[in-house]
């Protein structure tokens, strides 16, 4: 049996699922994805609140050439941990694999440093517009990159419209 974004499995998103294997932690966001209502938003919180918590507490670790190391390690590994859950969930981008929201979120930010609570605000508005609206070629992507590279890759197109947004901005 093949699996698609419409075939789930009887698999549910819950904490008993997330903790029944490694890779499902952080894929479900360390349990931000499990949020009954909007887990991509409650994902792009987690990413925002753990941003700027390791940015403003421990300055030396998380510079911005460790975030820039931490989101590339953390987008290829993601590959691997999207494909894994949404495997083994039956959902190949199910609802609450938010990894790709975390890392794409995190590159907004890690591009807009240092940036103000208005910026981050407007940040995290347009990220969720385009993660969710999928102008072109968001949508193109997200139907035809299947397995955790596809998960991965079209929050990062969002990622550089939301950037491309704020680069529009600062020029007008």
């Amino acid at each position: 049996m093949s699996m698609t974004t419409t075939e789930p499995r009887n698999t549910k998103a819950s904490a008993r699922f997330m903790f029944a294997h490694l890779a499902h932690i952080p894929a479900q966001g360390f349990g931000s994805g499990l949020s009954p209502i909007m887990p991509g938003t409650a994902g792009t919180l987690f990413a925002w609140l753990s941003y700027d918590l390791l940015s403003a507490r421990w300055p030396a670790w998380f510079t911005p050439a460790h975030w820039a190391l931490v989101i590339v390690l953390g987008f290829a590994i993601g590959i691997w941990l999207c494909g894994k859950t949404g495997r083994d969930i039956g959902v190949a981008d199910h609802g609450s694999i938010v990894w790709d929201e975390i890392i794409a979120f995190w590159l907004v930010l890690l591009f807009l440093m240092p940036a103000g609570m208005v910026t981050q605000c407007w940040a995290f508005f347009w990220f969720r517009f385009f993660d969710m609206v999928k102008p072109p070629p968001i949508a193109y992507f997200d139907r035809h990159f299947k397995g955790g590279f596809g998960v991965m890759w079209d929050d990062i197109v969002a990622a550089f419209y939301t950037l491309l947004v704020f680069a529009i901005w600062r020029i007008i």
